[in-house]
């Protein structure tokens, strides 16, 4: 009986280990990319979306920066880079349609001497996109420019189709 239960004992201790070692491999390797992309980041800043290519895995990230000034609570400036990176990658996953209007305005005012002519000028762009994006995560969030603007990136996993 006593062997019946240090064989218990130690399967359990086993399926443990096993657990806890699996499931610290799924951090370390969100971490490295975490650091990864801050490196990344701090060497050469940049907002919009990239392909990253891993050994193994290939991740789409987004990333948005928000001045910290412009936003009343932390939750609100989070809801917002949310939306900013789903909006980011919807555009780069389903594309989108852009619209240009160009107008010209001109007036012509004259007085006694002379004729003066104005021009002005107004572009207007539009830009739509339609689709829908899942499993972005926020990977990580850090300060940029001495603590004045706030650094969101969101990551997902493209998993490779098989044929």
């Amino acid at each position: 009986m006593k062997k019946f239960f240090k064989t218990q004992f130690f399967i359990c201790a086993m399926v443990l280990l096993v657990q806890n070692l699996y499931s610290q491999g799924f951090n370390e390797d969100k971490t490295a990319l975490s650091n990864f992309i801050k490196r990344m980041y701090n060497s050469a800043p940049f907002e919009g979306v990239k392909v990253i290519d891993d050994y193994d895995h290939k991740y789409f990230i987004s990333v948005i920066s928000l001045e910290k000034a412009k936003y009343p609570s932390s939750s609100t400036m989070n809801r917002i880079a949310q939306v900013k990176a789903q909006q980011q990658a919807n555009t780069f996953f389903n594309g989108s349609t852009i619209s240009s209007d160009l107008v010209i305005k001109t007036t012509e005012t004259k007085d006694s001497t002379s004729t003066k002519s104005t021009v002005e000028m107004i572009e207007s762009i539009r830009e739509n996109s339609v689709g829908f994006v899942q499993g972005m995560e926020l990977l990580t969030n850090f300060d940029a420019e001495e603590g004045k603007r706030m650094v969101f990136i969101y990551y997902r996993e493209i998993k490779e189709e098989k044929k």
